[in-house]
């Protein structure tokens, strides 16, 4: 494709090329080039575009989360950057969101402690527990609270061999957070699996379960990184999938309790009191048995302008 275009008064052209080489790691993404030509010798020009189309781009993300998804053998923009979710609205357990917050930030603020000991230089985490009790969204909003963008891969892509996890991994954009959800389902645990054939263990695609572990802490694997994992059931995860050093911090994410509930309660509705927010959670604990933080937060949207009216109806959450 080429266009033509005029940039501080001087006559650009632009070529943009696909070349035919294809990257090898089962992905078929070819290479893409882009050609600036201008008239003169003055080669400012070319270096003034690219500063304006950074500062352009970097404008367009200012408050914002980047996602990326892996698309052949790179990081790609997953639809337009989302506005920065607060950590205050996501509600965990009492002191579990500080408790990761701090061993994030301890973290990235203490390479040099790893050097000196000579411990590779990455952290990992897995969230687990029951759907929609907002594991996802606390990351997202952690994502926000440093800064950092998320790539967001999934294991069970059929497409994905070891090669391109690795290649993937070592690829990742600077200052973000590898996101792996649902890893259960992509590999359980082998002493879940029938034993007439142990050595058949690999997941729904090219990835086989060595490769993911290799990706995670092998000799290969990259320094100067955050992954996080999420599973809905730890149980069928397997235990050298979690082992320190692949996870460092295990975080169970559950339903909601009484503390989560009056605190939700007083997020939706700021002006009410406190005392009405313990009446909600006492009345929420004493018809449910489990909520989860999605179900809850749905029940709150019914009734946008009626606190009263979610804590006389909290019946009806599961309805």
């Amino acid at each position: 494709m080429i266009i033509s275009l005029t940039y501080g008064r001087k006559w650009i052209r632009v070529e943009r090329t696909r070349e035919k080489q294809m990257v090898d790691l089962h992905t078929g993404t070819p290479w893409e080039s882009v050609t600036f030509t201008a008239l003169g010798r003055d080669r400012q020009i070319f270096f003034n575009i690219l500063q304006e189309a950074r500062e352009l781009a970097l404008k367009q993300e200012e408050g914002r989360t980047v996602m990326y998804t892996a698309l052949g053998a790179e990081w790609r923009p997953f639809g337009f950057p989302r506005r920065r979710r607060p950590l205050s609205s996501v509600v965990l357990e009492n002191g579990v969101a500080e408790k990761i917050v701090d061993d994030v930030k301890e973290f990235i603020s203490n390479p040099k402690w790893y050097t000196d000991r000579g411990i590779p230089y990455r952290r990992g985490y897995l969230l687990y527990g029951p759907p929609g009790c907002g594991k996802s969204s606390f990351i997202t909003a952690l994502a926000g609270d440093l800064g950092y963008s998320i790539c967001l891969m999934s294991l069970s892509d059929r497409s994905l061999s070891d090669d391109r996890l690795n290649h993937l991994l070592s690829v990742a954009p600077q200052q973000s957070i590898i996101l792996l959800e649902d890893v259960d389902a992509a590999f359980v645990s082998r002493d879940l699996l029938p034993t007439e054939n142990p050595v058949a263990y690999q997941g729904m695609g090219r990835l086989t379960f060595s490769g993911l572990l290799n990706a995670l802490d092998g000799v290969a694997s990259s320094e100067a990184r955050i992954v996080f994992m999420t599973t809905n059931l730890i149980e069928r995860l397997d235990p050298a999938l979690i082992r320190p050093g692949r996870v460092d911090l295990k975080q169970h994410v559950g339903y909601c309790t009484h503390y989560q509930l009056a605190q939700m309660f007083r997020r939706f509705y700021p002006l009410e009191s406190a005392a009405n927010g313990e009446r909600f959670a006492e009345r929420a604990l004493a018809v449910h048995s489990e909520l989860s933080a999605a179900q809850v937060q749905g029940h709150f949207m019914l009734y946008k302008m009626d606190p009263i009216g979610s804590i006389d109806n909290v019946a009806k959450i599961k309805e």
